[in-house]
């Protein structure tokens, strides 16, 4: 895994990735960082953050730092993560470990909250599930346009645990939002999801994850929306290794491309040496279904507004796959004001 934030520490620009690190390609940073911007300052955040109406407890980072959240075997939470950004043209760090117990239960709701401008984000969590436990993530981005922010995850998951993650991505400058899993098979399972609705944005969701051993399973679906001169980039790579027989693996990547000038680069991967398995992966890209948007001007509906409701209709699978209600409610609000800006 690339490192931005190595780079950053060690002043080394070399180490920043470019169009010729493959998984970088359309997210080069080497062309948009030429020198190493000061540390951000200790800052203060006003006000509630999107999840604070619908968690147990919240945890605040502004402007880097490091967080550590633990649960006990059997324990059962929800915590929405608060990465707040109060800068301006400075570079903050933050480091998360996530650790639960053989059996807890986590409901993570984690914003990305963007109150500045120029800056550079970066953070690393590291999700480490024990045995029969359960995470269900879901990250909303909210970064200031003319900024660059890249988030990484590495998971790793235990004999029967349960992860689950849904990303929810309106861009930037440069938006990377990368997990990569670890799967042990044996009864584990993971579904990774995502949803971009962008205008003149920049986001990159990417997504490895490898399959270790035999019988386990990850449901993957991705839609995104891409008005203006937005770009929008999906890579998901499955891999399955030798062994890793009785594997249940199925990817999904769709856009809508809402204007001339809007684009969207996708690569889904399926990488298998393994046999006895059950692998598929489909990726489309195209634009609004004509005839629908004519069904619904016939009925009185204004273009923009028709073209809104045809968009939030395609994206809502995504969304309808979130299992925390109140999560769920709150992606919906999202959608809704992310559409308007789009219509």
């Amino acid at each position: 895994m690339i490192s931005l934030s190595r780079a950053l520490e060690t002043g080394d620009l070399s180490l920043l990735p470019s169009r010729r690190d493959e998984d970088w390609r359309w997210s080069d940073l080497r062309g948009l960082i030429r020198s190493v911007p000061p540390q951000s300052q200790d800052a203060s955040a006003h006000g509630d953050g999107p999840f604070t109406a619908v968690c147990d407890e919240s945890m605040l980072i502004i402007n880097g730092g490091s967080a550590r959240i633990h649960l006990a075997e059997g324990e059962s939470k929800t915590i929405a993560l608060r990465l707040v950004s109060r800068a301006v043209g400075t570079q903050h760090h933050a480091q998360v470990l996530i650790d639960l117990a053989d059996g807890a239960q986590l409901t993570l709701l984690e914003s990305h909250e963007g109150d500045g401008s120029g800056y550079i984000s970066t953070t690393d969590l590291d999700i480490r599930l024990g045995a029969g436990s359960g995470l269900e993530r879901i990250v909303l981005t909210a970064e200031a346009a003319d900024v660059i922010a890249v988030s990484q995850a590495a998971v790793r998951l235990a004999p029967n645990a349960r992860y689950r993650q849904t990303t929810l991505a309106a861009g930037a400058k440069r938006e990377r939002n990368e997990t990569q899993v670890v799967h042990p098979g044996q009864g584990a399972s993971v579904r990774l999801d995502g949803a971009y609705l962008l205008g003149q944005g920049h986001t990159d969701l990417t997504s490895v994850v490898t399959h270790t051993g035999e019988g386990g399973t990850t449901s993957q679906l991705t839609k995104g929306a891409v008005a203006g001169q937005g770009r929008g980039v999906f890579q998901g790579r499955i891999v399955v290794e030798r062994g890793a027989d009785q594997t249940d693996a199925k990817m999904g990547h769709h856009a809508l491309i809402l204007d001339d000038r809007a684009e969207v680069d996708a690569k889904p991967e399926l990488l298998i040496f393994a046999d006895d398995v059950a692998c598929a992966h489909g990726n489309t890209v195209g634009q609004l279904d004509e005839t629908a948007i004519f069904y619904a001007r016939q009925r009185g509906i204004p273009l923009s507004e028709a073209r809104a409701m045809l968009t939030e209709a395609f994206v809502g699978e995504v969304i309808d796959r979130i299992e925390h209600e109140g999560a769920r409610d709150v992606a919906r609000a999202w959608a809704m004001e992310k559409l308007r800006g789009l219509a």
